[in-house]
């Protein structure tokens, strides 16, 4: 009996991951979950996405912030499961503020979890993928890797890297049966958003309707927001045999933003 494969998706209890994270689900995916929450809710979650997929879905409180932590994530999962198949770097934190206010402590943490918790989560995953002779990663990006926007120092840097890394490990990983993509999101309707959008109605005084088509009318050219499952759609093509010739690259789902 062919063994079912298992990810790892980090940042996977709200937002984006959490849609990652139902879209292997739901493809036959045993997942690892990891973020933070209340307890109670983590464990509803868990109960939710298995019942939903019938495959056995667990989550590891990893701060990925801290380097022993995120390797210690990569082992945990693979014991845990038997093996790793598919690893997901997506735990990101954002943080807006001009650059010579930016704070020191904002700034290392931004790059430790944007950044520095997927060259140790995959630095750990990659001699279990080589041995088994197959392997994917995949790692959130974003617009911000491709462009700039103003007050976003240390996120577009960190994507920026993100892109970097992908392309290293994609070279380094070529011919061994492992690829390594990066998906970049456009403005996607998240918790995240919803505060942008928020704070956008706020400072002009309209409807959180309004802000959010003036939101997307500056830098969205469809008007319309990228969703989770979409996204959830690219990361379980990547996984498919279709993409095994798709390495190294850096793939917009932006609604036209980077093609501007």
């Amino acid at each position: 009996m062919t063994k079912t494969r298992t990810a790892l998706v980090t940042g996977s209890t709200s937002g984006i991951g959490l849609g990652m994270a139902r879209a292997l689900a739901a493809s036959g995916f045993d997942v690892m979950l990891n973020g933070f929450g209340e307890s109670g809710a983590i464990a509803s979650l868990v109960r939710d996405i298995a019942a939903g997929s019938g495959t056995r879905i667990e989550h590891h409180p990893a701060d990925m912030s801290d380097p022993a932590q995120v390797r210690a994530l990569v082992r945990d999962t693979r014991t845990r499961f038997a093996g790793l198949d598919v690893l997901v770097n997506n735990a990101g934190i954002q943080h807006v503020a001009p650059l010579e206010t930016f704070p020191d402590e904002v700034w290392q943490r931004i790059i430790a979890i944007n950044l520095s918790a997927a060259f140790y989560a995959s630095a750990e995953a990659l001699p279990g993928m080589r041995e088994r002779g197959w392997g994917r990663i995949i790692n959130t990006s974003s617009v911000h890797g491709l462009v700039a926007s103003v007050h976003k120092a240390a996120y577009v840097s960190a994507k920026h890297g993100i892109i970097g890394l992908t392309r290293v490990t994609a070279l380094e990983s070529a011919g061994s049966g492992i690829t390594c993509n990066a998906i970049c999101p456009g403005f996607v309707r998240t918790p995240l958003a919803d505060a942008q959008i928020a704070a956008r109605a706020a400072a002009d005084g309209s409807d959180l309707a309004s802000a959010a088509s003036a939101v997307l009318g500056e830098k969205q050219p469809s008007g319309e927001f990228v969703t989770v499952e979409q996204i959830g759609a690219l990361l379980c093509f990547l996984c498919s045999p279709a993409a095994d010739q798709i390495t190294g690259a850096a793939l917009p789902i932006d609604g036209g933003w980077t093609a501007q």
